[in-house]
């Protein structure tokens, strides 16, 4: 959550140093995005199937090391492709982490509370993130709000290895065509809008990526009901209710996202704020995301088990 936020603020210092068009910075949030939550789903499989302490040290490790060399990065394209690995890092990395809480916490008020202090974390790190990167931003750079990964990283390595034991592993198949085809569909889709803001919706290319973005989750649709464990069950949208909530999830979240990128590029770039005093600007929008992490909610996101657990 907090390398979703911490390049907010520090998109225009991005932009000047690395050569980003105006249309590809948008770029710097959904490469990490994209792959984020297009592998999130295979992420859980993979930990049901190869061990969850396992997947945990190697999606550390994949975010880790990204982390470095976005850091490093001398041009956009080494920075949108690393920041894709990074999204596939946390992919891996965050299923595992509340399953290993379930395995090494008893059920009841210990799991809760522990549960608790990382919801309570995640929901802050918004507000977090976007602080502190503009004040890195400002007075450091904005490389090193992705370079602080690394000692916290191979520390929890480290930690890993010595005081978590594995679990154990459950049979079973990866749906990598599902995986690959849900990532296209959604990279596709995307690319035609991001791409329509430069050269309109007549454009050919812009039209035949997003046709194509169809076609593919037509595939992936189809693909999802004929596997035997697929990484997305239709059956969870049977239900009304529960496809109504994902609905307006989505719509939060894409209001959410739009609202935070053109909002730190007014601030910056128009009204003249300075990178830090911009995510001071934002605390008021983020606080809000805090308290929303009851213990209660945190317990019931983390008793979720993935389909075949």
């Amino acid at each position: 959550m907090l390398d979703i936020s911490v390049v907010l603020t520090g998109l225009p210092k991005i932009q000047q140093q690395l050569g980003f068009s105006e249309t590809n910075l948008a770029w710097v949030q959904s490469a990490y995005t994209l792959t984020f939550g297009s592998f999130l789903l295979l992420g859980a499989r993979a930990g049901d199937i190869l061990g969850r302490r396992r997947m945990f040290m190697t999606g550390l490790a994949i975010f880790t090391l990204a982390s470095l060399a976005i850091g490093a990065s001398p041009s956009a394209a080494w920075m949108l492709s690393w920041r894709a690995i990074q999204g596939l890092g946390a992919a891996i990395l965050a299923p595992s982490t509340l399953a290993l809480l379930q395995n090494n916490f008893p059920e009841g008020p210990e799991r809760t509370r522990a549960v608790s202090y990382y919801a309570a974390a995640a929901g802050a790190s918004a507000t977090v993130g976007l602080v502190l990167g503009g004040i890195l931003a400002e007075w450091v750079s904005w490389r090193a709000g992705f370079y602080v990964n690394l000692p916290i990283g191979i520390c929890l390595i480290l930690a890993t290895r010595r005081y978590i034991s594995e679990t154990p592993r459950h049979a079973g198949t990866l749906d990598i065509a599902g995986a690959v085809t849900s990532a296209l569909w959604m990279s596709g889709l995307v690319y035609g809008f991001i791409r329509s803001a430069e050269t309109g919706w007549g454009d050919v290319v812009t039209q035949a990526t997003v046709g194509a973005a169809v076609i593919l989750l037509a595939a992936f649709i189809a693909i999802e009901r004929k596997a035997s464990q697929p990484i997305l069950p239709l059956r969870v949208f049977d239900s009304r209710v529960r496809s109504g909530a994902y609905s307006a999830r989505v719509l939060y979240l894409a209001a959410m996202v739009g609202f935070f990128f053109f909002t730190t590029l007014y601030l910056q770039e128009v009204a003249g704020y300075s990178p830090a005093i911009t995510g001071l600007a934002f605390v008021p929008a983020t606080i809000l995301h805090v308290p929303s992490q009851s213990p209660y909610r945190a317990w019931s996101s983390a008793t979720v088990q993935t389909p075949y657990s």
